[in-house]
């Protein structure tokens, strides 16, 4: 449904993008993950039509992005949303549904259901006087009402409190599950790996990972072993549980039981700690940072 090949955006001397590759299927959740200025809204700009690649190629289902009919198939979520503030809720989204040609009966049934979904109240109330998580909520119901297949999202839950921000995130997740092609970025990681089938991590304008959160831990991540001994040994430190050493490998797993044995004592409890998406997304930038 979205094929994006070679992206490159330039401005001036600057590539803002350079090179991505991905492309994401009907009913996936596709997350684009990095530091500030690493490219993330510069790349769903191009995905939603609003920037022209300096090179390369973007199809949202087999079309270029500004075409009148790929358009009219995707919905797209600014990080910023300023809306019509004397509008309500209800009159705004007619008014965009009227943008999309789309019938009055047809409007006011998708609107209603969407808005239900929402669970947004005060839908006669004027824009400017609702809460911060209510105008975003009516933000991603103005991104449906043309039912798009696809949907481009610039943090979705940007400024919400924690309640709103995990009701946000489960309703993306819902719509990818009803078959739409969900793209949206985001900072923080454990909503990310929450929702996300894959993830590509980007830093500097290119994409320098992607996979499945699993894969990422996987090939990028470095497990911990958290050994709990009933004596100290080389390397541990006093806690409520014992003496704990942290290890990277069952080999030294067996190597603090031995220690621990030769001074009289014995291992307590492991404890194995997988590494974070959070924690991986770190070390990727780190080593990229390096090699710059």
């Amino acid at each position: 449904m979205i094929d994006v090949r070679n992206l490159r955006k330039e401005y001036g001397d600057f590539a803002a993008v350079e090179g991505s590759t991905f492309a994401v299927e009907p009913g996936e959740v596709f997350g684009v993950v990095g530091p500030n200025g690493a490219g993330k809204t510069t790349t769903l700009k191009a995905l939603a039509g609003l920037l022209e690649p300096t090179s390369g190629g973007v199809e949202v289902a087999g079309r270029a992005p500004d075409d009148a009919d790929a358009r009219g198939r995707l919905g797209f979520l600014p990080e910023e949303s300023p809306l019509y503030e004397e509008m309500t809720a209800r009159s705004y989204l007619h008014f965009f549904a009227d943008l999309y040609d789309v019938p009055d009966a047809t409007a006011t049934e998708r609107i209603e259901s969407t808005l239900d979904r929402l669970e947004l109240d005060h839908r006669d109330r004027p824009l400017g006087d609702v809460s911060k998580g209510m105008k975003r909520k009516v933000a991603i119901a103005r991104s449906l009402v043309n039912d798009p297949d696809v949907l481009v999202y610039d943090e979705p839950a940007s400024g919400l409190d924690p309640l709103t921000t995990n009701y946000v995130v489960e309703f993306t997740r819902e719509l990818a599950d009803e078959g739409k092609t969900v793209v949206f970025s985001a900072h923080n990681l454990y909503h990310v790996e929450s929702v996300c089938d894959r993830v590509a991590i980007m830093n500097e304008g290119a994409i320098v990972a992607q996979g499945t959160p699993e894969r990422l831990r996987e090939e990028y991540g470095h497990t911990e072993y958290r050994v709990f001994t009933s004596v100290p040994v080389d390397g541990s430190e006093e806690t409520e549980r014992g003496h704990r050493t942290v290890v990277d490998s069952m080999a030294a797993v067996d190597d603090v039981r031995d220690s621990a044995a030769a001074a009289g004592g014995e291992v307590r409890d492991i404890r194995t700690v997988e590494p974070s998406l959070e924690r991986v997304f770190l070390d990727i930038a780190e080593e990229t940072e390096r090699a710059t």
